[in-house]
């Protein structure tokens, strides 16, 4: 099944304790759809300014994603300046230029509306529940949201909430949005809202889903370099979604083996800045780290102790 995916496209400009990014392409729609086009049709619902040139295309363009549903607006791109410490789990935002995302009122494209599973990147609510109007008979559609839009249309994003599947945030946003600061209430509390499966994110210490009378934890990949965190969870959203677009349905097996698949994209987003850290990715490297995870979380049966 293919997806459509509305959210932001952007020039992003990076400073980590290990090195810089300048205006790297990025964006949560951007991340997303790279990853997942690794497993399925991306179809791409954004706005960027008239400084979007060809070379700037060119990264979705050869992941196959369909920029027919890309507009391009007089203006500016929008762009994000951040800075992160030695804990990569905090983005000090430097410096937010809108441009054109501020004016952004995402039209789907009359032959994408019926596209089988919708992800709704992080944008205002209001924008996310828009697309949801305009599209007929999702069979699966995901949300993410963030701090801002909890704290200035909390209304707005339990409105929506009552009509997605999954919705994915970190732990600070559930605990912010629920006001209940233990994780499995929290995530309890969600889901009484609508969601069917609340995928927690938590940085470099995994994720964590919760779904159907249970929960799954996922660690981390552990890694020697770390580039840029920047997009890792949009990532983790792309191979998580591509996963269960290709499986066709939704169980629990192929719930906790899209969960694998994500964190296996999330760790190749993290080796560079922007979507570099997919340069040069094949499906037999996504299949390798897959094993790798299989390897790093397999339990063996205990023995009895007499």
């Amino acid at each position: 099944m293919s997806i459509l995916v509305v959210g932001s496209v952007a020039f992003d400009t990076v400073t980590t304790p290990f090195g810089e990014g300048k205006e790297v392409l990025g964006g949560s729609a951007t991340h997303f759809s790279v990853s997942a086009s690794f497993w399925t049709k991306v179809k791409l619902v954004a706005v960027v300014g008239d400084d979007f040139t060809p070379a700037h295309r060119r990264p979705l363009l050869e992941h196959d994603v369909d920029l027919g549903g890309l507009v391009v607006a007089p203006g500016r791109t929008f762009r994000w300046v951040g800075k992160y410490g030695y804990d990569l789990n905090v983005a000090n935002t430097l410096d937010t230029q809108l441009g054109v995302f501020a004016h952004f009122s995402p039209v789907v494209p009359e032959p994408w509306r019926e596209t089988p599973v919708v992800f709704l990147a992080n944008i205002d609510p209001d924008l996310q529940a828009d697309v949801l109007d305009q599209v007929r008979g999702p069979k699966l559609v995901a949300a993410d949201t963030m701090n801002y839009w909890i704290d200035s249309k909390p209304e707005s994003l339990k409105r929506l909430l009552a009509r997605v599947d999954v919705v994915l945030m970190n732990d600070a946003e559930v605990r912010q949005l629920t006001k209940e600061p233990n994780l499995v209430r929290a995530a309890s509390a969600i889901r009484s809202w609508g969601p069917s499966m609340v995928v927690v994110k938590r940085g470099e210490h995994g994720v964590l889903v919760f779904a159907g009378e249970g929960a799954f934890a996922l660690p981390g990949f552990p890694l020697e370099e770390v580039l840029d965190p920047t997009g890792a969870g949009d990532a983790f959203a792309g191979g998580f979604m591509g996963y269960l677009a290709r499986a066709g349905a939704v169980s629990s097996d192929s719930m906790r083996r899209a969960m694998v698949y994500g964190a296996a994209m999330g760790s190749y987003a993290v080796a560079g800045f922007g979507v570099r850290g997919f340069e040069g990715i094949s499906h037999a490297d996504v299949t390798a780290r897959v094993r790798e995870f299989t390897d790093l979380t397999h339990v063996p049966a205990a023995e009895p102790i007499e």
